[in-house]
């Protein structure tokens, strides 16, 4: 039975670029970058047990670049999903890119037994 232990939350921009994935990547380092999360040695599992639920909001997912952000994760079976969400701000007077902003929700569990 899967349980999930923590959930982080983050989020990323590309202030010029009009990149989506890079403002995704900035998501998820935000969520990750702020903890040091020991779960599986707490528990005794290997670090790549970990079951790592990535769920990202941009307004344009087809823009985003699922493997460069897979590769974010050193260890652990990460499972990316871009949805619509986050925000896209015009800016006046620029090159027609807009400010992105990416949202970004981390969920991480592992498949265990509940004990009696």
């Amino acid at each position: 039975m899967t349980h999930r232990l923590l959930t982080e939350f983050g989020m990323g921009t590309s202030l010029r670029r009009g990149d989506y994935t890079q403002a995704a990547k900035r998501a998820l380092q935000d969520a990750l970058w702020h903890n040091s999360i020991n779960l599986a040695e707490l528990f005794g599992f290997p670090k790549d047990a970990m079951i790592i639920k990535v769920e990202i909001g941009v307004q344009d997912p087809s823009k985003v670049d699922v493997a460069q952000l897979e590769a974010v994760f050193p260890y652990g079976q990460p499972n990316v999903t871009v949805s619509h969400g986050g925000l896209d701000i015009p800016r006046p007077l620029a090159d027609g890119n807009p400010t992105i902003i990416a949202n970004a929700a981390i969920s991480v569990s592992f498949d265990m037994e509940k004990s009696a």
